[in-house]
């Protein structure tokens, strides 16, 4: 009797037994698109050690999860953890500390900036980024004339916005003894009555700015803390960061040890031979928070700055074809050396001619080799034959240089060349995915705006009416995909992120608006109100 009071107790004990599992965070009552294969939508979800352990409705995470980390969303959106496909993120962070000239609506707007910069930080080097000529009245290029007679013996180097071009002062030049007789494979200075202007394009800027003082590693680190908060700010998780040093590299894998950097970084090596040297000998380099298994080339310049190669002259300057960073000879044999690494080879190529001579390189040596995941970065203009090559490459484009570059495009390469320029949809349709990024610092870092920019094709005064080119703008969808899932296939990372599914990293943000639904031009007032990284917000 005893021992059948003792079994009827326990049994009631067992039953009355708490079954809910543990969780470091719980997420109820919100608006959330999986981007799932599916596209499925959840209410809620729990993250255990980093990792969603759960994803379904609020009741059924509510009765099978506790936890003393609670958050109501109260109906707010939530997303994946936005990947920015290209981007530069440590020269973000060191242009904070350079003279902001994004938005300059003149070349005397720029001088009154330095000035205004200089008095206030009195530097031995004086360095800017983001002038644009093409926004200015007199959309001729800047020259040097003014910043010599303002700053005789205060060296000045102005990265034109697309970085592939500076404004040096004489004092800058004098560095690298720059003369009208200087040459350099792969880039121009520009001569006006045969003296020097100060502009220098692609591959000429090295002629000043390999004299010029290297930033220290304090600088670096502040720079990329600096960085990690504007982005962390603006909902991204993970950035690829196109074209960094070995030292570049390391430095950010030490801050992510340290756990002072938190920002997942993909990370593209600079195609140099020292680089290519080092990082294929020593293998694709992989930890939760870095991944480096790929190598930025450069196959031409910018159409902004007329550095893209084309196929025939520029509409708006006979005669000149714009020019190659690297040879094709260089070309195939680093695609050759490549190839038979496990690296990844994402190269820049805008004009048609660049992206003709990328992609039947790539052809050639990826015979044989399935499911190598390369890109070309930009693919701007492109000639309608060369579309059907994007079957096995992967585009990864940058959707507010559309709405950037409508204005003056077609001055560059005429009606007919627009037809195969910033489309999108075409790219989409050969590969089946697309790599969505910004470029920034060259565009604004808010992937709101890489979003509204995709959907709408229209910049921020909601110009042209009906949008740019519309054939080739891409549905919310496809917009949102390319920013996460499709961005983190594109860097061999879509089994760990890039949506919100049960065994990949909790990165994800909560927004302010739900941008699947609202009206396209209100998109761009959506802010993120907040953004975690293995379920602990940033």
């Amino acid at each position: 009797m005893k021992n059948l009071l003792f079994i009827i107790i326990l049994c009631l004990i067992v039953s009355c037994q708490d079954n809910t599992e543990h969780a470091d965070l719980i997420v109820t009552n919100a608006n959330i698109y999986t981007v799932d294969d599916g596209f499925s939508k959840a209410e809620a979800f729990a993250i255990k050690d980093g990792k969603f352990v759960a994803v379904g409705t609020s009741e059924t995470i509510i009765e099978s999860f506790k936890s003393d980390n609670v958050v109501d969303a109260k109906g707010q959106t939530i997303t994946p953890g936005l990947i920015d496909a290209h981007c530069h993120f440590l020269n973000l962070g060191i242009g904070l500390q350079q003279v902001d000239l994004m938005g300059t609506k003149s070349y005397d707007e720029v001088i009154e900036r330095i000035v205004a910069f200089q008095g206030e930080k009195n530097l031995d080097f004086i360095m800017g980024r983001g002038w644009d000529q093409n926004d200015w009245e007199d959309k001729s290029f800047p020259n040097k004339a003014k910043l010599d007679e303002l700053f005789p013996n205060t060296p000045i180097s102005l990265t034109r916005v697309d970085g592939h071009a500076i404004l040096a002062n004489q004092a800058a030049l004098d560095l690298g003894k720059v003369t009208e007789s200087s040459k350099i494979d792969g880039g121009e200075l520009l001569l006006e009555d045969g003296k020097l202007t100060g502009v220098l394009i692609d591959n000429a800027e090295s002629l000043v700015m390999d004299h010029w003082p290297v930033s220290t590693k304090e600088e670096a680190i502040t720079a990329l803390l600096d960085a990690q908060k504007v982005c962390f700010d603006l909902g991204l998780t993970t950035v690829n960061d196109a074209g960094l040093s070995i030292e570049a590299i390391n430095l950010i894998d030490s801050l992510h040890q340290t756990g002072d950097l938190k920002m997942r970084v993909y990370a593209m090596a600079s195609a140099t031979p020292k680089n290519l040297d080092y990082f294929i000998n020593k293998g694709i380099i992989k930890t939760d928070f870095l991944n480096v298994r790929s190598f930025k080339f450069y196959a031409d310049g910018a159409l902004g700055s007329r550095g893209a190669m084309l196929r025939d002259p520029y509409s708006d300057k006979p005669g000149h074809f714009g020019l190659l960073v690297n040879d094709i000879a260089t070309l195939q044999e680093t695609a050759q050396r490549i190839s038979n690494s496990e690296y990844q080879m994402n190269t820049h190529a805008i004009g048609d001619s660049a992206n003709h001579a990328v992609l039947n390189t790539y052809r050639k040596v990826l015979q044989g080799k399935p499911n190598r995941r390369w890109k070309i970065e930009h693919a701007q203009v492109i000639s309608p034959e060369d579309f059907a090559l994007f079957k096995d490459i992967i585009p990864s484009v940058q959707p507010t240089h559309a709405t950037s570059d409508m204005y003056w495009a077609e001055d560059r390469v005429g009606a007919e060349r627009m037809k195969g320029a910033y489309a999108f949809k075409d790219l989409l349709e050969q590969y089946g995915k697309v790599a969505l990024g910004t470029d920034f610092p060259v565009e604004r870092v808010n992937p709101m705006l890489t979003f509204y920019a995709a959907v709408a094709r229209q910049d921020l005064e909601q110009y042209p009416e009906g949008g740019f080119q519309m054939e080739n703008a891409l549905s919310r969808e496809e917009a949102l995909r390319g920013m996460t899932i499709w961005a983190a296939y594109s860097n061999f990372e879509d089994q760990e992120k890039g949506s919100v599914e049960v065994g990949k990293f909790a990165d994800f943000i909560i927004i302010d608006k739900d941008i699947m639904t609202v009206d396209t031009k209100d998109i761009p007032e959506a802010k993120v109100v907040g953004t975690y990284v293995a379920g602990k917000k940033q």
